[in-house]
């Protein structure tokens, strides 16, 4: 699953909360994490961060057959 990440340590997950979709809006500073806001829209998640100045990171499979 992607997530976002934004200026300052900013990273927005979809996660399930309470058998709801939410934007979990956490901020990294000096190595800890740090919860901003559950979200349950793109404007509640514009509230801590400019959606222009985020960037979606998606994970990608290993080959583990490369050395």
């Amino acid at each position: 699953m992607a997530t976002w990440h934004g200026p300052e340590g900013i990273i927005v997950e979809p996660i399930i909360l309470n058998d709801r979709p939410r934007l979990r809006v956490t901020q990294l500073v000096h190595g800890r994490r740090y919860l901003l806001d559950y979200c349950t829209n793109t404007r509640q998640v514009a509230q801590h961060v400019d959606l222009a100045d985020l960037v979606e990171v998606i994970p990608l499979p290993i080959d583990r057959r490369t050395p």
